[in-house]
């Protein structure tokens, strides 16, 4: 899944996608590159990230999805927001799954939007919201409380007849350094859920605080760390850089 982000404040690419000609081309790359899901967003969710209005948001991205769509027909399209409204108006665009940070607790619509569009749907684990979730990183047992947080968000969309689900741990959400790592390396229990899961560890601050360099330097750790995800069942790579993580995909096919 390549990440494309649509907002002046992302941690990493913020800015760099902001008029057609560069969307279009970075869309092209990656599709080039073998990204089988395009990632779109335009509310930045890096930890601290300044609020933006459902009018802002929308500005941002409906557009950016027709655009998209009649460049690229066959793109399947993946829309990374918690509101309802505008993952309603991208599915109507022609956008394929749903990528909600907050699996539908930010918004109590957002579980009858996909139930009528009927698309997949990206549930991610935190707790509060991108503002204070660094504030919410306490856990009696931080997997146990992860696999609580699923099974509960799984039994509501099901409730709503929303049964083509995938689960994102959500790697430096409401989560210390440490206990990013401690999710890491216990990837293998979220087995349990029996559903396909998908990690954002692109370029994050888990990999460039423990080699302590930055964003741009960290494409190496990255490359390692999604290796290891792949090792313990991850289904889906969500970022940043293509090319590299469909190396780690092919290497890993070599070894199952």
């Amino acid at each position: 899944m390549g990440i494309l982000n649509l907002t002046p404040d992302s941690f990493f690419d913020g800015g760099k996608y902001s008029d057609a000609k560069s969307i279009l081309i970075q869309v092209e790359k990656m599709l080039n590159e073998g990204a089988t899901f395009i990632d779109a967003g335009a509310y930045s969710s890096r930890p601290g990230a300044a609020f933006i209005s459902l009018e802002e948001e929308m500005s941002r991205i409906v557009p950016i999805i027709k655009l998209i769509i009649e460049e690229f027909p066959k793109a399947i399209l993946s829309i990374d927001t918690f509101r309802s409204k505008v993952a309603d108006a991208c599915l109507i665009k022609g956008a394929a799954i749903i990528n909600d940070i907050s699996a539908g607790i930010q918004d109590n619509e957002m579980f009858n939007i996909i139930s009528k569009h009927r698309v997949p749907y990206i549930m991610m684990h935190m707790k509060g919201t991108p503002q204070n979730m660094q504030q919410n990183a306490d856990y009696d047992d931080l997997l146990l409380d992860i696999l609580y947080y699923f099974s509960e968000r799984i039994a509501k969309a099901k409730e709503h007849h929303i049964n083509d689900i995938i689960v994102d741990p959500g790697f430096g959400f409401s989560k210390t350094l440490e206990q990013n790592y401690e999710l890491l390396q216990k990837m293998e229990l979220l087995q349990s859920l029996d559903l396909p899961i998908l990690v954002g560890l692109s370029r994050k601050s888990m990999i460039y605080k423990a080699l302590e360099n930055t964003p741009q330097d960290a494409l190496n750790g990255t490359t390692a760390l999604n290796m290891l995800a792949l090792q313990k069942g991850v289904n889906i790579l969500r970022v940043h850089d293509v090319a590299a993580a469909l190396e780690c995909v092919k290497i890993n096919e070599h070894l199952i």
